[in-house]
Parts: structure tokens; C-alpha cells; sequence
């Protein structure tokens, strides 16, 4: 499996760097900090997060690395704008991961999810321009684009605003977006609840629909894979990996060969497939090996598809979950399942 950090990965561009880690606590915010502090040698990670108990625990598991000293932990809320502000003080680098993620909760709370979908993003933005951040890393997802829930479409209103971002700053900070498939295992995503039926010897797993497929790569891949993005980011790319594609039954099927599935209907806001990169899309994508680049439409002064030998994707390309070329096979998800 591709482990999305690139050839020749260069350490200098990660070591005595000042990370922030927005939504720090969660699946990502820990497997990045674990990355940085075993790999490399950044001068300092913040975990910015407002839940004080998740940084207890995360504190309490980093405690004995020989790095801990590099860590700081402040609690704080992406709406608040003036606690950002003072929490990016001297940072480098922010990894902004935190959102209001569960397709569920967004349609019965919209006003809380554009809040901090939307409006903490146009915070981490003025935030680290009047602080002076040097580059700032947005992840996304494959739900905004072409977006069918509330979810997805604040996601892809934050994915422009980081785009934008770049004309405010006049480029003095740069800012690009991350946009890729399912982390499998993390928190929220269907291999936990799968493996946590299995455990209950509940009767049967429960799919919304049979033909149902999704993007997946491992919480390791998407660290890896932010990490060499923000080594070869311009400003206002939006970097999506080539990683396969499963259906979801063949995930329950490797779970648990023996149990039988129910099908319970797609659940509101889901949808059958995902898509990475639209056909609208395809006019400003470029195809660089192991990932894609959609260039920015309206970055002044910049133009990342003239600039660069790589090629375009044709003009009727899409990069959706279920005509993509890449397959796991029973063994990968296996693999993946256990990593």
C-alpha cells in the first residue's frame, strides 16, 4: 500500500517547526502528533481543542514519550476567535481538523455545524493572517463535493474560504486543503461499530445499502499524506490521494465472514457513493503520480496549471468511489482493518 509520504521526503521541512493541531484530541490529532514527535523533531505541537477531558487522556498517553516537553495543550473552541489568535502566537504551521463531522447530527443541528464548520474556518483564516502563520493545512472530505448534506456542503464553504485565503494574505500565509476518502478504524467510521457488534455477538451488521462503496485509506496514510502536502503546497491547491476503493459489505464480510447483514436503508444525508473530483472539477486537475491537484480558479498572480509540467485530468474525468480503477481486495482490507 502507498503510504502517501512521497519519495525523498524532505525533514527539514517538519523539523523545529511550531505545529497547532486544531481538533487536536481526535483520531487524526493523535496519530499526527504520535508521527511528529516519533519521526521528526518539531519544536513545539499544540493540541487546540475544547474538550478538557480528551486532553487529559491524551496527555496522560504521550507522557512518557521522550518528546512530551514539545507538547502543549490549550483549551479552546475555533468560534472563538480571540483565543485562536493567542494560541497561534509563534506557530508555524496550523493542521486544521476540527468540524463537526456526523452526517446525522448536522441535518438535525444546522446552525451549530455552520458555526463551526464555516465560521471557525473564516477564524483559523484571520487568525493566522494577523498572527503570521506560514502555511495552514484544511482537511476535507469527499462529501464536499458535490454535496447532498449539510455536512458536506459546509465543508465544501470551508474548503473556499482556505482557497480564497490566500488573496486576503496576499500569499504571506499560505493555504491549502486536504480532501480525501474514509479513515478506517477511526472514530465515527464504520469498522468501530462493526467491530463493536461483533464483540456483543449482536445477530447481524447493519448496512444502509448493498451496493453501497466508499473511499478508504488508513489514519496513517492521511497523516502521512498532510504531511507531504504541506511540503509541496503553492496556496490554494486542494490535494486529494489516490487511495481504492471497497463496497461496505465486503468490509462486513471480512469482519465477520459467518454473521449475516441487514439491509436497514440509507440513513438522510448519505449517499450511495462519494466523489473526490467532479467533472466541473476536472478542468483545473492535475494528475501528479500518487495524488491529484485541483488548482485554484482565483488565486491572483498564480497559476499552478501553467506553472507545472504535470498533466491535466481529460476533460470528462470524475474520481468517484465507485468507478475507480483501484479495488481492495478481501487480504488489503484485512490489512487495513489491522493496522
Amino acid at each position: 500500500m502507498n503510504n502517501l509520504l512521497g519519495e525523498n521526503f524532505d525533514k527539514s521541512i517538519i523539523d523545529n517547526k511550531v505545529f497547532l493541531i486544531t481538533g487536536g484530541t481526535g483520531s487524526f490529532g493523535n496519530a499526527f502528533t504520535k508521527t511528529l514527535l516519533d519521526e521528526f523533531s518539531p519544536k513545539k505541537v499544540i493540541i487546540f481543542s475544547r474538550d478538557e477531558d480528551k486532553q487529559h487522556y491524551m496527555r496522560i498517553n504521550f507522557q512518557g514519550h521522550e518528546k512530551f516537553d514539545r507538547l502543549r495543550f490549550f483549551i479552546g473552541d475555533i468560534r472563538d476567535l480571540l483565543r485562536l489568535e493567542m494560541a497561534m502566537i509563534g506557530v508555524d504551521y496550523i493542521i486544521h481538523a476540527a468540524a463537526l463531522k456526523h452526517v446525522p447530527a448536522a441535518e438535525y443541528n444546522p446552525f451549530e455545524c455552520i458555526k463551526t464548520n464555516v465560521y471557525g474556518a473564516e477564524n483559523i483564516v484571520n487568525a493566522a493572517i494577523r498572527t503570521g502563520v506560514k502555511k495552514v493545512i484544511a482537511l476535507s472530505t469527499d462529501k464536499a463535493a458535490n454535496p447532498v448534506n449539510l455536512y458536506g456542503a459546509s465543508k465544501l464553504a470551508s474548503d473556499k474560504i482556505f482557497v480564497a485565503a490566500n488573496n486576503l494574505s496576499a500569499k504571506k500565509t499560505l493555504f491549502s486543503v486536504v480532501r480525501y476518502g474514509n479513515v478506517i478504524g477511526s472514530r465515527g467510521s464504520v469498522v468501530p461499530l462493526f467491530r463493536k457488534l461483533i464483540e456483543e455477538n449482536k445477530p447481524y451488521l447493519p448496512i444502509t445499502h448493498e451496493d453501497m462503496t466508499r473511499f478508504w485509506l488508513t489514519i496513517n496514510q492521511g497523516v502521512n499524506f498532510v504531511l507531504s502536502s504541506i511540503g509541496m503546497m503553492n496556496g490554494g491547491e486542494v490535494f486529494v490521494p489516490k487511495i481504492p476503493s471497497a463496497k461496505i459489505t465486503d468490509v462486513a464480510k471480512v469482519m465477520a465472514p459467518e454473521k449475516p447483514i441487514k439491509i436497514i436503508g440509507i440513513r438522510p444525508g448519505e449517499k450511495l457513493h462519494e466523489i473526490m473530483i467532479t467533472p466541473d472539477d476536472a478542468r483545473n486537475t492535475l494528475d501528479i503520480g500518487d495524488r491529484y491537484i485541483i488548482c485554484p480558479e482565483i488565486i491572483l498572480g498564480s497559476n499552478l496549471i501553467k506553472d507545472t509540467a504535470k498533466k491535466l485530468v481529460p476533460e470528462d474525468f470524475q474520481y468517484a468511489s465507485n468507478t475507480n480503477s483501484d479495488w481492495l481486495s478481501n487480504d488489503l482490507i484485512s490489512i487495513m482493518i489491522d493496522s
